[in-house]
């Protein structure tokens, strides 16, 4: 029986938003599979202190100042990436902005500030990252989306869209660049306790709610999504191109 390998040693990735939350477990559980990763996010505090805990486990790590929504700080992040470790392998999409408000409420740049960076960012990214994986004939390209692009939920309108969006661009990235050995898969998961859903989950009585609609009866914790991200990066799903695997506690059988 052939062996299933796990094993990212050799590959170098690309993590966005990995300064907290899933973003920063996901570059931790990347380098822990051997990855040399990329780290990057607007903060550079939060980028840092993810990179010093990857060397700290004997890992190798670049932290990358980055705001997705400026074209030349995308095309600085692919560059550095290069000259530090030669290739880019893995490219998790991670970064995202959202706010809780509903359509009657949500502004037109609060609408335009959601897509600019949950779809318009991941497109361009992994354009550039694309067109240095095809030099290599091979890559894998993962977009985190949320059970929100599958179900409507209140006041999550703009960004539920927005990652309905990036499942379509994941589909559409994964038909075009199948043939020149670039797979593009998408991870979802359900409402996860980070930061980015403080607002939702602080509350007890609306998180009390939310988890009473998750048949397993809870929040996901942002370790818990990384096995998926891991799995698509990995050798054992080198057929596997076009999905999204939701990580939702079974939400979506509800």
């Amino acid at each position: 029986m052939p062996e299933v390998q796990f094993n990212l040693k050799g590959k170098v990735a690309i993590v966005t938003g990995g300064g907290r939350g899933i973003g920063r477990a996901i570059a931790l559980g990347l380098a822990g599979a051997g990855a040399s990763v990329t780290v990057a996010s607007r903060t550079q505090n939060e980028i840092e202190a993810v990179t010093e805990e990857i060397r700290k486990l004997g890992g190798k790590a670049l932290a990358v100042v980055t705001d997705l929504t400026i074209n030349d700080q995308l095309e600085n992040l692919v560059q550095m990436t290069l000259k530090e470790f030669g290739r880019i392998d893995i490219l998790v999409n991670n970064a995202a902005r959202s706010f809780l408000r509903g359509l009657l409420d949500l502004r037109e740049d609060g609408w335009d500030k959601i897509f600019n960076t949950n779809v318009k960012a991941a497109w361009l990214l992994s354009r550039a990252v694309a067109r240095k994986m095809i030099e290599q004939k091979s890559g894998c390209i993962i977009n985190i989306t949320t059970v929100g692009a599958e179900k409507a939920e209140m006041g999550m309108a703009a960004y539920g869209c927005s990652k309905a969006a990036l499942k379509m661009l994941t589909r559409c990235m994964a038909r075009e660049w199948a043939s020149l050995g670039i797979r593009v898969n998408a991870v979802g998961p359900t409402l996860t306790r980070t930061e980015f859903s403080k607002p939702i989950w602080s509350n007890p009585e609306v998180a009390k709610h939310v988890a009473s609609a998750i048949p397993m009866g809870r929040l996901a914790e942002p370790e818990e999504i990384v096995g998926s991200v891991l799995f698509l990066a990995s050798d054992a799903a080198n057929f596997i191109t076009g999905h999204s695997i939701y990580v939702d506690g079974g939400t979506l059988t509800t």
